[in-house]
């Protein structure tokens, strides 16, 4: 539906929709160059399995890398929006996603979680989860 059919509460809502998406999208780039800047490689970007959605995998050797991006106007804010809820979607996906690995679940892999602040500034906060 356009924009311009729909009621100004519904127009404004999916204008902060798309502005969120592509700030988003932003967010993963700026991410998926720190990590290639650091010598990872990455493998897959918004990867998407039964369980849910990972939006970055990254090779570090043979160990594999799920990186959650979050963007805020501050790293603290930005940590701050991953709930639980999230944590558990994300490990689901990473289950299925190295279900198709070579070794596994005997596969080496950690979960970063990668803060983007407002001004495009990247803290990497690596094996997020506690799980190595």
């Amino acid at each position: 539906m356009p924009l311009d059919s729909m009621g100004p509460e519904a127009s404004a809502r999916a204008i902060r929709g798309q502005a969120n998406f592509h700030a988003g999208m932003a967010a993963e780039d700026i991410v998926a160059r720190d990590y290639e800047q650091r010598g990872r490689r990455v493998a897959h970007r918004r990867w998407r399995g039964a369980g849910g959605e990972i939006d970055l995998i990254a090779r570090e050797g043979d160990r594999v890398v799920f990186v959650e991006v979050k963007k805020s106007g501050t790293h603290d804010a930005a940590i701050a929006r991953l709930g639980p809820r999230q944590i558990e979607r994300l490990c689901r996906a990473a289950e299925e996603f190295i279900g198709g690995e070579p070794r596994g679940s005997l596969t080496e892999m950690r979960f970063d979680l990668a803060l983007v602040d407002g001004r495009g500034a990247v803290r990497i906060v690596e094996n997020a989860f506690g799980a190595a």
